[in-house]
């Protein structure tokens, strides 16, 4: 097989072999995503295709769950949807890479946490528009290439560690929406299991160890690398519950028929689903988004710049973990170590976070999880037009969708949890002017249940510290300001 027009690094040819010349539509099609040129195929293109879309399509079930219930289910599903379609077809199109994107769990966190669980009183609306000026923010700092610089003023301890945090962030989420932890006269009880106490319910108690059970379900699907451990773990976890739900019913335990009831009543149609979300989200950003109530105009200031900055930096920081992670794993990075076409990817991303905030959808970021469809031999963005067509048709399938209790996402949640504890490892915690910042950094997303409170104040910890130990000439002028902006958000906001 020659191979010699390949660029250099240029990945390995799929097993099925280097696909010949097409003619026509199809070959047209060859042309414009560099298919046969990229040494993969047709056939491998599509299955690397579904492959990434049945290892990410959880995020339809997760996302929805942690909004608050005055967003409807069918709403935030819909616009979930829409935003990876557009996110994942701008990877197709623009950057032409086998990459797939959605609402991030971090940057959903954050908005379903802090801004809408937050004491300003934000609404639903209010948090599209700091999601939309955030992807400005992103688009104008990835077109100008000011990006670089404020990646680099973010201090390392931070920058390492915000994944970490928002782990932790994650999965008490999952804890907290599964009752595996409860929130009880002020302080926070780990479930009880006990049955046979009449002040456990038997509901509560199935849903916190359906919830646990599915973590180590995905654990060991993930351990012995079966694609899509996330999905399946959630479905077994599905089906565990509603038979455990079901003993229940036969024993008369309290609240167990309504399980049963409340899905007879809720199954409707599809449709009805795109009609909650034209009412409750396309678009109201611009119908009700810029109405703050009663927030002062001098603390709304501080709030936006604060808010949208954290937003950006969040999509950023996942991002560009997200391209170098997946890249590797196919040979897509150039002869520096980069991610090839990055630029194009980033500018994907943040128009697509734009597009998701349109539609009422979160921060759109590229999902590690298109690694899975890189490893099938995925190579262009052929594969990512495959999965923004299934997540078209997914739109459809909402009432299926809704069948998945809260016990199953929660799993899923905790597990994204794990999986985003790697990066602690990269702290030097015998160093006390990095563990400090690092510390509080996630600590304070955990404990004080707020993404942008905990880079906030990891990035002014780490500022004092090199202030106070002489090493001021290291913070640029950038990280002066940034750290400035969330002083003044701690101060007129709390």
């Amino acid at each position: 097989m020659e191979d010699n027009n390949l660029p250099e690094r240029a990945p390995e040819p799929a097993p099925d072999g280097k696909a010949a010349a097409k003619k026509g539509f199809l070959g047209r099609v060859d042309t414009f995503f560099g298919i046969t040129k990229s040494g993969s195929s047709f056939r491998t293109e599509i299955v690397a295709g579904l492959t990434t879309f049945m290892a990410m399509v959880y995020v339809l079930l997760v996302v929805p769950d942690m909004y608050p219930d005055s967003v409807s289910f069918g709403a935030v599903y819909i616009a979930t949807a829409l935003g990876a379609i557009a996110g994942t077809m701008l990877m197709a199109f623009l950057a032409k890479m086998p990459l797939a994107q959605a609402s991030g769990l971090g940057a959903t966190a954050y908005v379903t946490g802090t801004l809408l669980g937050g004491s300003m009183g934000l609404t639903y609306a209010n948090a599209m528009v700091f999601v939309l000026l955030g992807g400005a923010i992103f688009v104008l700092l990835t077109a100008t290439g000011l990006r670089k610089k404020i990646l680099a003023a973010i201090p390392k301890e931070v920058k390492v560690t915000v994944p970490v945090g928002i782990g932790m962030f994650i999965a008490f989420i999952g804890f907290n929406n599964a009752g595996v932890v409860n929130l009880h006269e002020g302080s926070i009880v780990f479930a009880s299991f006990n049955v046979l106490n009449e002040a456990v319910t038997y509901r509560g108690a199935i849903g916190a160890l359906v919830a646990l059970l599915g973590a180590v379900a995905i654990a060991v699907l993930a351990k012995k690398n079966v694609r899509g451990a996330i999905l399946w773990g959630m479905l077994g976890s599905a089906a565990v519950y509603y038979a455990l739900i079901g003993l229940g019913c036969a024993w008369n335990a309290y609240g167990c028929r309504e399980v049963f009831t409340g899905i007879a009543s809720g199954f409707e149609d599809p449709f009805k689903a795109f009609g909650a979300w034209g009412k409750e989200a396309a678009g109201q950003l611009f119908i009700h988004g810029f109405d703050f109530g009663g927030i002062g105009a001098g603390q709304l200031v501080v709030v936006i710049i604060t808010t949208s900055l954290s937003l950006c930096m969040l999509n950023m920081f996942d991002t560009l973990g997200t391209l170098y992670g997946a890249c590797s794993k196919g040979g897509l990075l150039d002869e520096n170590g980069n991610p090839v076409r990055a630029n194009q990817c980033m500018l994907a991303d943040a128009i697509g976070t734009c597009a998701g905030a349109v539609f009422g959808a979160t921060t759109v970021t590229t999902y590690v999880e298109s690694s899975s469809g890189v490893a099938a031999g995925g190579r262009t963005g052929f594969t990512a037009l495959i999965t923004g067509v299934c997540f078209l048709i997914a739109t459809f399938l909402s009432p299926i969708a809704k069948l998945v209790p809260t016990a199953a996402t929660s799993a899923a949640l905790i597990w994204v949890g794990v999986l985003m504890m790697s990066s602690v490892k990269d702290i030097d915690w015998t160093d006390p002017a990095a563990a400090l910042p690092a510390f509080l950094t996630i600590a304070v997303m955990a404990f004080g249940y707020s993404i942008s409170y905990g880079i906030g104040v990891g990035i002014i910890s780490c500022v004092l510290v090199k202030l106070f130990t002489g090493k001021v000439r290291e913070i640029s002028v950038v990280t002066w300001v940034i750290a400035a902006l969330f002083v003044a958000m701690f101060v007129l906001t709390n």
